[in-house]
């Protein structure tokens, strides 16, 4: 059963801490249900949003600025897939991500077996780049 509590969530912001130190993004890192670890970055210099609309959305000729594509994140906030960021951006952005997947699931587990029902793991991760109600404020480098 997924558990999350606030001496693990102290343990991985320090190792986080590490990962974004001189990058300049500024997040929180809460506890959702006892389940979940939730990173929610409010700002920084990393086009995370633009990363993800050009490596989604290949640009075919036919996408403006005004496209509709459903694929196309918000311009204000995107909820990462913790399951297929590798695929949802490319570049820095990816390398940045990958480290900061590894410094959030650094006590995780998954023993999960999904053919047969059964899901096992250690907790759940979220990561927010700006929220609903907060856009994500990209700053100068």
């Amino acid at each position: 059963m997924a558990y999350m509590n606030q001496e693990m969530k102290a343990t991985i912001k320090a190792e986080l801490d590490k990962v974004l130190k001189g990058t300049g993004i500024k997040y929180s890192l809460g506890v959702r249900h006892n389940s979940t670890l939730v990173l929610n970055i409010s700002h920084g210099p990393v086009d995370f949003i633009g990363n993800y609309n050009e490596t989604v959305v290949p640009n075919d000729g036919y996408r403006n600025a005004n496209s509709t594509d459903p694929r196309l994140a918000n311009k204000n906030y995107l909820d990462v897939n913790p399951y297929h960021y590798r695929n949802h951006f490319s570049g820095e952005v990816k390398e940045l991500l990958i480290k900061v997947f590894a410094a959030l699931n650094l006590q995780n587990y998954d023993n999960s077996q999904p053919e047969y029902d059964h899901f096992d793991k250690g907790y759940y991760v979220d990561l927010n780049v700006g929220k609903w109600d907060k856009p994500y404020i990209l700053t100068a480098k």
